[in-house]
């Protein structure tokens, strides 16, 4: 008998016309028994065969395209057993149990023990192919499989029976990724791993491991359903976790069913921890500065990690400081140098910003920008005659108070002045002006100096040149005579008769020789003066006398040894020419030595 078609839960047996044995059920095609088969027994297995099929075909549509129905084998199975049978021939399956990766194929043997002619087939929504087949067995092929299956093997031999096999797909995730990470992490802060995975079967065998570089920090099992399922784990931020990489991985365990380890890893994704304490920056600063300065700034934070990823910011006025950042292990130190101009006077806020890990830590100062040029001081002629009225004036911006050398205190005004009749005591004379300034409760202060020329002389008068010396011969003493002017005269000194000049300065001892009347004359530009210069020197005649034996004597003195060495070195010679002739005598009186 051919092997029955199973198609859209319909079950057709092709054979010759006979008349139904039993009442044809709706959407079933009519089982016409062999023409030999007349006894009511075969007739009633007929019925119950057709009753079979006519519930299979009910059973299949209910079922949905691509869903497995286990309960279907059973509940045929416990009909077959129901069935009124002969003999014990039995339906048997090969491998009753595999296991395949999605979209393969697989080789099912259908196999019946009954010795008789037997139809023998296999139920499956799956794609089939018979590729061999003999007395009482049958291979088929399965393929394209893509999801878990229960193929039933069956076989009618007097009575039907069936045999199934659990076919179990499995496939690799269609994707394993780890969700982004927090760009930076606070240290000592929980944040979450999450794996999220897309496909992967069986679910009883796949694990989820999510991993810091290499270290497990979590396995758990995948859960059944949904097909997408998202894994998540705790973990702590410390600051051994900076820059560290962090991935999951899927493991589809099938060695227990004789296949591998099938792993899938997502790629790394790296986390930055940071440290940022709650106190603020410390800004350094002066708090009043001057329009035009140059001043510097610096700001610092300490307590921070990684402190070289700390971005410090300064600004003046909401305008960015052009700054460099120098870091040691845990602070930072910026610096700018800034140069305040015209358009920013007056009170400006100074911050600084530390950011780190996308926060920030602000602090903020008021600085006060200031304008505060010297004030003018001025003479009406720097350089002016003798007796010339000359006017000094001292002048300042507005709001700043002046005063001026030479001028008593008076009301505190931007303006001072006064007038002078210049005279030589003026020359050289230094003026100073004085200006003061309140900035933000400072007082400030900036001064200005001139200095007066007065044109005078040349002066060559008692007090500089004294017209009379006496002194007395061999004392020690320091003559005088300086003339005065503006511009400075030269001074000549010349004694009356031959030129002498007048010796100025220091007389060390005085002598006689220096007496005399001398004629100083101061010349410049300005005109010439002549004084009279008498020089006196006084000495004691009994000086002379003395002076005059002392020299006698000492002249006597030096003849008398003179004399006395000449007589003693002509009596040497004399000696000494006397011994020469004794001893040349004592040669000629002695006798020859015989041979």
């Amino acid at each position: 008998m051919p092997e029955p078609s199973f198609r859209r839960g319909r079950r057709e047996v092709s054979g010759k016309a006979a008349p139904p044995l039993c009442p044809p059920v709706p959407g079933q095609a009519t089982i016409k028994a062999p023409a030999r088969s007349s006894s009511p027994v075969r007739a009633a297995r007929l019925c119950a065969s057709a009753a079979l099929s006519a519930l299979s075909a009910l059973l299949w549509p209910a079922m949905a395209p691509g869903t497995a129905c286990p309960a279907l084998p059973a509940l045929l199975a416990l009909i077959g057993a129901l069935l009124p049978g002969l003999g014990g021939a039995q339906t048997s399956v090969h491998p009753p149990e595999a296991i395949i990766p999605r979209g393969g194929s697989v080789q099912v043997n259908c196999s019946t023990s009954c010795d008789q002619r037997s139809i023998l087939g296999l139920e499956t929504q799956l794609t089939k192919k018979e590729v061999a087949h003999g007395a009482n067995w049958k291979v088929f092929e399965l393929s394209d499989v893509q999801e878990d299956s229960h193929p039933i093997c069956f076989a009618n031999c007097q009575k039907q029976t069936m045999a199934s096999m659990s076919l179990t797909v499995y496939w690799f995730p269609e994707r394993v990724e780890l969700l982004p990470l927090p760009r930076w992490q606070p240290v000592g802060e929980n944040f979450t791993l999450r794996c999220r995975v897309a496909g992967g079967t069986p679910r009883d065998s796949l694990f989820v491991v999510l991993l810091r570089g290499e270290e497990e920090l979590s396995r758990q099992p995948a859960p059944v359903e949904p097909a997408e399922v998202e894994v998540t784990v705790s973990v702590l931020a410390g600051r051994d976790n900076h820059l560290a990489n962090f991935s999951c991985r899927t493991d589809l365990d099938l060695r227990p069913r004789g296949l591998g380890l099938f792993q899938n890893i997502s790629a790394p994704r790296q986390l930055r921890t940071f440290v940022l304490p709650e106190t603020q920056p410390c800004l350094g600063t002066p708090r009043i500065i001057e329009v035009g300065t140059q001043w510097a700034v610096n700001c610092t934070l300490d307590g921070l990690f990684p402190a070289a990823e700390a971005k410090v910011s300064l600004t003046l006025a909401e305008q960015k400081l052009p700054s460099t950042s120098l870091y040691s292990k845990d602070s930072v130190l910026a610096t700018a140098n800034v140069k305040a101009n015209a358009a920013q006077e007056g009170t400006q806020e100074l911050a600084c910003v530390v950011t780190l890990g996308e926060q920030d830590r602000i602090w903020k100062e008021d600085v006060t920008l200031y304008s505060f040029p010297p004030p003018s001081l001025t003479l009406s002629e720097p350089e002016v005659s003798e007796g010339t009225v000359v006017t000094v004036e001292c002048e300042a911006q507005a709001g700043v108070v002046v005063s001026l050398s030479g001028l008593p205190p008076g009301h505190p005004a931007p303006r001072a002045q006064f007038q002078l009749n210049a005279s030589a005591a003026d020359h050289r004379r230094s003026f100073s002006c004085s200006a003061a300034l309140d900035v933000a409760g400072h007082l400030l202060h900036k001064n200005q100096t001139q200095e007066l020329r007065v044109l005078y002389g040349p002066r060559l008068d008692q007090r500089d040149c004294p017209g009379n010396w006496t002194w007395k011969e061999g004392s020690q003493q320091t003559l005088r005579c300086q003339a005065w002017g503006n511009p400075a005269p030269e001074l000549k000194c010349h004694r009356k008769g031959d030129d002498a000049l007048l010796p100025i300065g220091d007389l060390r001892p005085v002598k006689r020789e220096v007496a005399g009347t001398y004629l100083c004359q101061a010349q410049s530009p300005r005109g010439v003066v002549t004084r009279e210069v008498v020089l006196n020197v006084t000495y004691d005649q009994n000086n002379m006398v003395i002076i005059i034996l002392v020299a006698v004597f000492v002249t006597f003195g030096a003849l008398s040894g003179a004399a006395y060495l000449y007589n003693r070195q002509r009596k040497i010679q004399k000696y000494r020419l006397q011994k020469a002739q004794e001893a040349a005598a004592m040669k000629l009186n002695t006798p020859a030595t015989p041979p």
